[in-house]
């Protein structure tokens, strides 16, 4: 099973990604987690992207595309892999679907975490860092046992400025206009729309109940 994972900042994406992960056994690929290993490593293509990003330019799709070609026909991906933050735009998504059906791959499940814009802004406002230890906080869902202070080492927990309400609505408003011209091209009856304003618990069960392998094996 291929899946494409989808959602907002703030929605829970990444618990949700473990979740999948474990009960599937597959991989969970990040081009973001890429970028950064490739940059280590030095390889030709990603010194370009590095160089880009350095400037603060954004990485064309051929370099995109590239690596994530490279990652996904690698042998651990052959019974399947969880991909998180590709395809960005509909030609990636277009390129994407071609190099499936070319590999022998099923077509993708694409799953879309969503969460009212009001619930993430009060999520992603109450976290808090520990400008020590960097170990981070949240009022809401993990807050630390003396209120604004970090548990390890007892420092002032303080907010992010990307962690301010402006910032992060501008985020969110990016989030949507990158990312619903893609989930439209793969069409509603593909999107497999998830609740992620419900306990993390309750969100997994619904993906759970919302895959039919996954069903399967519950069932089982």
């Amino acid at each position: 099973m291929v899946i494409l994972l989808f959602g907002p900042p703030g929605c829970g994406k990444g618990t949700q990604a473990a979740f999948l992960v474990e009960r599937l056994r597959i991989p969970s690929i990040s081009t973001g987690e890429m970028f950064r290993a490739e940059c280590k490593a030095g390889t030709p293509l990603v010194r370009r992207a590095c160089a880009i990003l350095a400037r603060g330019g954004l990485v064309g799709d051929e370099i995109v595309n590239g690596l994530v070609s490279g990652r996904i026909l690698k042998e651990d991906c052959l019974k399947g892999f969880l991909l998180d933050g590709y395809p960005r735009t509909v030609s990636q998504a277009r390129f994407f679907t071609r190099l499936l059906r070319q590999s022998g791959l099923p077509d993708p499940v694409v799953v879309h975490i969503d969460v009212p814009v009001h619930s993430l802004v009060a999520r992603l406002t109450a976290r808090r860092q520990c400008p020590g230890c960097l170990r981070i906080y949240n009022l809401q869902s993990h807050p630390p046992r003396v209120h604004d202070r970090c548990d390890a080492d007892g420092t002032l927990l303080i907010q992010r400025e990307d962690d301010c309400e402006a910032a992060i609505r501008q985020r969110l408003a990016a989030y949507h206009d990158q990312t619903g011209p893609v989930l439209d091209w793969f069409g509603r009856a593909r999107v497999i729309r998830i609740n992620g304003s419900q306990p993390p618990d309750e969100v997994s069960l619904e993906i759970e109940q919302s895959l039919p392998r996954l069903s399967v094996g519950a069932a089982g």
